[in-house]
């Protein structure tokens, strides 16, 4: 008996309209299938199945909660071997699908076709150069997002007078107010004939029960906003 270890594997199955899904229906059959007889040759151990039900292969990897499960997986138990029926499976527009194995190769994930094909293999000139103008697409929806979102930020502030977003307003949180005046008494009142650093203060917050959203001391940054001065 041969003591050498299988490859253990996750799939990862997709079908594109609901009118695919369900008992009477064989498109995640005829997937599962192929990926098993697959596996079965080559001596990989299928330990987990993630199975996106009624999502476009055009539909962006990140709105898919299959995959974010399958991220997951991948994340907690070291397995770095995804398998799919065939690159259709894990994504039908090419830039969705390159993407989408950008983000496993980022974590050292191998992903295998049914018939063998590695779609995440970095000697395919052609694959190579797709992820990277994948990866410049990644950044400029990320430029085009962040723009989007500091618009209506000052978009709702115009129609509110309200800040929106951006560095915390510490009197709008639950015990702010009561935590600004506070830090302005710490500030205020010397001790030993010295006033407090803003460091000082931080300790002094934190003695009394006031941290940060996570469970940290505030910075000196932090505490000058509170004073409305300089850090």
């Amino acid at each position: 008996m041969s003591s050498k270890r299988s490859v253990k594997a996750v799939a990862y199955l997709r079908t594109s309209s609901s009118a695919n899904v369900g008992h009477d229906k064989d498109s995640d059959k005829r997937q599962r299938e192929a990926i098993d007889a697959y596996a079965s040759a080559a001596g990989i151990e299928i330990v987990g199945e993630f199975y996106d039900a009624a999502i476009s292969g055009a539909d962006p990897i990140e709105t898919r909660p299959g995959f974010a499960a399958l991220l997951d997986r991948i994340e907690s138990n070291g397995v770095r071997t995804v398998i799919v029926e065939d690159a259709s499976r894990f994504a039908r527009n090419v830039l969705v699908q390159e993407l989408g194995i950008l983000a496993l190769i980022a974590r050292g994930v191998t992903v295998l076709t049914s018939s063998g094909d590695d779609l995440t293999n970095a000697e395919d000139e052609f694959k190579v150069a797709m992820r990277q103008i994948a990866g410049t697409f990644a950044q400029l929806e990320k430029a085009r997002l962040v723009r989007k979102l500091k618009a209506a930020r000052e978009r709702k502030r115009r129609e509110t007078g309200k800040k929106v977003g951006g560095r915390k307003n510490y009197a709008e949180i639950q015990g702010g107010v009561e935590m600004i005046a506070l830090a302005k008494k710490l500030y205020r009142y010397p001790v030993n004939g010295k006033r407090r650093s803003l460091g000082a203060v931080a300790d002094a917050l934190a003695e009394a029960g006031y941290v940060s959203s996570t469970g940290n001391r505030f910075t000196r940054a932090a505490v000058a906003r509170m004073l409305d001065r300089k850090a």
